[in-house]
């Protein structure tokens, strides 16, 4: 998800330009649609006649021009359901097409968008809901699985997802959020982010050769990850959304990454970090460099989503989804650097080492 382009990829259709498009490409008259949050692109909940739900999604112009990488997303979703996976799948336009490229013109001139109509899948974010240490354990375990699975899929542009180069949310390239951190001038949160990237240049960057690397979801956050309650308080993962940062990465990164983000909303967010590694080492053990990056990997995460969160929130200051971290994200971040890595890992692995599973 590229940041730094100078005409506006958002796409902005009103609710009648969705509604004639999900008619015009899938045949689908709609009684009911909605707007649902969204980084960059566009996502409309529409319910037809029959009362069906789907979510049409209307990709950002940027993320549009790379046809052969959104067609291996969508291969991806397809092959992890057949594995079980709860993912969302693509419903086909009239024509038997997965996706359509569409001209539009959002009022800032014709772009061209992807737009797929896609399952809708039950259930809430994990964001919206109070998760036991028990399902981030399974969300953990789901992850690991998520990621194994992703190492039979085959296609001959998988290469695609190896153009790592400049990709800012790729946690590799963590230093590249100084060149952004203008935004946070006179906050005193600037320091930190700027400590933390000098820890990862020192003490991550030259252990990154060793981390053990392959297609990855790539940002299982709160708001991509649905549960449906079940018995005792537990919640038991209905849906995984959002394949647009499909990667060839690094595994730890994605451990990283959901430790990050579930600990956002949760009332103890040190008893997050342990629970998500017990799951994910249920089926892939971290090596030592791994597990000794990961404190700095979870922050440098933080600091990703804070600073490019506040410099896209510049720039389009009406859209609040942008801002979701900023609101936990900064006490989280100062509390974490404060505990340090020691403490905050000690914590972390005893947990997980005596994790037990219900």
């Amino acid at each position: 998800m590229e940041i730094a382009i100078a005409v506006d990829p958002r796409p902005t259709l009103t609710l009648q330009q969705a509604t004639e498009l999900t008619l015009q490409l899938y045949g689908v008259t709609m009684t009911e649609i909605s707007t649902l949050p969204s980084y960059i692109d566009q996502n409309f909940l529409v319910v037809d006649e029959e009362g069906t739900k789907y979510v049409l999604k209307i990709m950002n112009s940027e993320d549009s021009k790379n046809a052969t990488l959104l067609e291996v997303q969508t291969l991806a979703t397809f092959f992890l359901r057949q594995h079980g996976v709860p993912a969302q799948t693509v419903v086909h336009t009239i024509t038997g097409q997965l996706m359509s490229m569409e001209e539009i013109d959002c009022g800032h001139g014709a772009q061209t968008y992807c737009v797929r109509l896609l399952a809708y899948l039950q259930g809430k974010t994990i964001a919206e809901s109070p998760v036991t240490r028990q399902d981030l354990y399974n969300v953990g375990k789901l992850a690991a699985f998520v990621d194994k699975t992703l190492q039979q899929l085959v296609s001959p542009n998988l290469d695609v997802l190896q153009k790592m180069d400049g990709l800012l949310w790729s946690l590799s390239n963590i230093p590249l959020t100084e060149g952004y951190l203008s935004v946070m001038d006179g906050d005193p949160l600037q320091d930190v982010v700027r400590a933390v990237i000098e820890q990862y240049k020192l003490h991550v960057q030259p252990k990154i050769s060793s981390f053990r690397k392959g297609i990855l979801h790539g940002d299982m956050n709160d708001q991509n990850i649905l549960v449906t309650p079940v018995d005792n308080g537990h919640h038991e993962v209905s849906g995984v959304l959002d394949f647009s940062m499909l990667m060839n990465d690094c595994y730890v990164f994605e451990v990283a990454i959901i430790i990050a983000y579930m600990m956002l909303e949760n009332p103890s967010p040190l008893d997050v970090g342990g629970a998500v590694l017990a799951g994910w080492e249920s089926i892939m053990v971290l090596n030592e460099d791994e597990r000794d990056s990961l404190f700095l990997l979870v922050l440098g995460r933080l600091c990703q989503s804070l600073v490019y969160g506040r410099y896209n929130a510049k720039k389009n200051p009406d859209n609040k989804y942008i801002l979701i971290t900023a609101k936990n994200g900064t006490q989280l971040l100062n509390k974490l650097w404060e505990l340090g890595k020691k403490e905050v890992e000690r914590k972390w692995f005893k947990d997980a080492s005596t994790f037990s599973v219900s």
